[in-house]
């Protein structure tokens, strides 16, 4: 089933406007404008709105599309927190202004935080989940609020130690935290017969490991997934994974998953996240595949 999913009502983050290949949101009590490669439509609101409602706004640097600075008003914070809430799931996360312009989390997440909860608590037992390129946790936090037991794998250390203040800041603990090259640690997973009831994958189109390891998304994606077809349990499981590569298709994963997973895929879902401004233009931010034994 192909599907376009986006966020359910949250309190603390909003799209206000995006256009022009920018973006205007709230986190909590804090507006920013960043850029946004999608958004290549005009602005809903005006410029002088924009300069009006920004609090903090990103520049990139001359030459260079990745890194820049934030242009801060009075008053603006550059680290903060916001919650948020799906049934009796309730995370708390830090957020910060850094020079790559993230802010420490990806809020089209939410449809898949709700679906690795939900999928996590009907696994019976204490299931295993392996999240990996995980960022500052907000899957593994999920799976860890549903009763799993979590690997958490990223290969920056200071981003491994953001997500442990977000599962402190949200009264939950026992998370494994890995520094790791996400390719080696499935290699030598699958070599030590271990198994994952859950997986979750969110590779970016390129990277680094922590000894300098070269990450390249469409040159390496076909071998991580046959991995981790042999690292799921094919009885009881679940697997999710996004992509943000602009121009890789969801047809793409199709193909990739099938292929490694055969008869282990159940209950797929296919499709693309997306964030709604308040003038109701939809943002793609992703494709994502996930399947699930149970329902």
């Amino acid at each position: 089933m192909y599907s376009f999913l986006t966020t359910s009502a949250w309190t603390d983050y909003e799209l206000i406007d995006c256009g022009n290949f920018e973006k205007l949101e709230r986190f909590g009590d804090y507006v920013l404008a960043r850029p946004e490669p999608q958004a290549a439509w005009d602005k809903h609101l005006s410029e002088g709105e924009w300069e009006r409602l920004a609090q903090a706004t990103f520049k990139r640097e001359k030459g260079n599309q990745e890194k820049g600075q934030w242009q801060l008003k009075k008053g603006m914070a550059e680290q903060w927190f916001i919650n948020y809430r799906y049934n009796d799931l309730k995370l708390r996360f830090r957020l910060g202004l850094s020079s790559f312009k993230h802010v420490g989390l990806f809020p089209e997440q939410d449809p898949n935080w709700q679906f690795i909860f939900d999928r996590t608590r009907a696994l019976p037992g204490k299931p295993k989940v392996l999240n990996m390129f995980a960022y500052t946790g907000g899957a593994s936090l999920a799976a860890n609020a549903a009763g799993a037991d979590v690997t958490h794998l990223d290969s920056v250390k200071q981003v491994n130690f953001w997500a442990r203040q977000n599962m402190e800041a949200s009264n939950l603990d026992n998370i494994r935290w890995l520094v790791e090259d996400a390719m080696k640690y499935a290699r030598r997973e699958v070599k030590r017969g271990n198994k994952y009831q859950g997986i979750i994958l969110d590779p970016p189109a390129y990277g680094r490991g922590p000894d300098g390891e070269k990450w390249l998304l469409e040159e390496q994606i076909n071998e991580l997934i046959k991995l981790c077809s042999q690292l799921l349990d094919p009885e009881n499981n679940f697997f999710v994974i996004n992509l943000y590569s602009l121009g890789f298709s969801a047809l793409i994963l199709d193909n990739l998953i099938k292929a490694s997973f055969g008869k282990t895929v159940q209950n797929e879902e296919l499709g693309e996240l997306y964030l709604q401004d308040q003038a109701k233009r939809k943002l793609p931010l992703g494709t994502f595949f996930r399947f699930s034994s149970v329902k």
